[in-house]
């Protein structure tokens, strides 16, 4: 186990990137807004990688690449306006139980999860079950975001398309009471002494939550979202199985190539790690970081692939389906 003296101010035997302020100060912000920046990534990649890639497809018909590109709109749309009411304020809220633990935590839970670290904050288990958290919210969005991209779609074609008149976007913020209501219900499931076993038992592979529950909400994602499209009334119905062909034939080959590619990344960067971890050995907040890493590396690779790839191959052959 890495140990942590948080007293320690010496600088460390690495230069250069390893320790660079801006890099660390980025891996801590991704170790706490995890949700926020994976949607953040998926938000920039919707809306300009996505419909890019699919202009560039060819022998495709114009209308099939519209409702391609429509659906990455909404898709990306959505899944940032769910974020901003839904995992923002447990974000939040786990950051207030890091930084006053005993308003939230019983004094047994935080002796439990702190294990032999100085403080709650920067404990292996504590880190491994709050992130988990955060990265559950993701993956029961899953199904609001589908409905909704679903109900978008025929708005983004009208607005991209076909010309219509504007719609606007009502922005839902949630502060103050509610961040400190959802932190004493995040405390109540951090008491619960099955949870807190459950923390030291998988703690061990904290390196692939964020590959897990990004392969566990896409599957998610591509069942309710084909449903929705089927159930969709506003949807030319010539155009549905495109759409849903595309899902799955994205979502399948995301999901292989995904966490393969994921796997070879890890080992092959174990020397890098380790040099990282050695060069930061002496800041509090090592456990941070080396989280923020593990959040970064899956979040890049699933979408250069799924935003970046697989829109020129499924779109292909989505319409080579339509066609046939």
């Amino acid at each position: 186990m890495l140990k942590i003296n948080p007293k320690i101010n010496n600088s460390p035997a690495f230069k250069g990137g390893l320790n660079n302020k801006t890099v660390l100060k980025g891996l801590e912000f991704i170790s706490e807004h995890s949700t926020s920046f994976q949607a953040g990534v998926a938000f920039a990649s919707a809306m300009a990688l996505r419909p890019f890639v699919i202009s560039k497809i060819p022998n495709t018909k114009k209308e099939n690449k519209n409702y391609l590109s429509a659906n990455s709109v909404a898709s990306g749309v959505i899944k940032l306006g769910i974020v901003e009411a839904i995992a923002i304020p447990i974000e939040n809220a786990i950051k207030k139980i890091d930084k006053n633990p005993k308003e939230y935590l019983k004094k047994e839970t935080i002796e439990t999860l702190s294990e032999s670290a100085s403080e709650l904050a920067i404990s292996k288990d504590y880190k491994f079950i709050t992130q988990t958290i955060k990265s559950g919210a993701n993956f029961l969005s899953a199904i609001p975001k589908s409905v909704l991209t679903v109900a978008l779609l025929p708005v983004v074609m009208d607005k991209f398309f076909n010309k219509k008149e504007k719609v606007k976007k009502d922005n839902i913020s949630f502060k103050g009471k509610i961040e400190n209501t959802i932190a004493k219900g995040i405390g109540g499931v951090l008491n619960n002494q099955k949870v807190q076993n459950f923390a030291q038992k998988n703690s061990h592979n904290a390196t692939n939550i964020a590959r897990n529950t990004a392969i566990a909400t896409d599957i998610a994602l591509a069942c309710v979202y084909s449903h929705q499209i089927k159930k969709s009334k506003k949807i030319d119905e010539k155009k549905k199985h495109v759409l849903i062909a595309n899902e799955y034939i994205s979502t399948a080959t995301c999901i292989v190539a995904g966490a393969g590619i994921d796997e070879i990344v890890k080992k092959q960067s174990k020397g890098l790690i380790e040099k990282f971890k050695e060069a930061n050995k002496n800041d509090p907040k090592i456990l941070k970081y080396i989280e923020g890493i593990n959040i970064l590396r899956p979040t890049i690779i699933f979408a250069l692939i799924y935003y970046g790839v697989l829109p020129f191959i499924s779109g292909y052959f989505a319409d080579k389906a339509e066609k046939e």
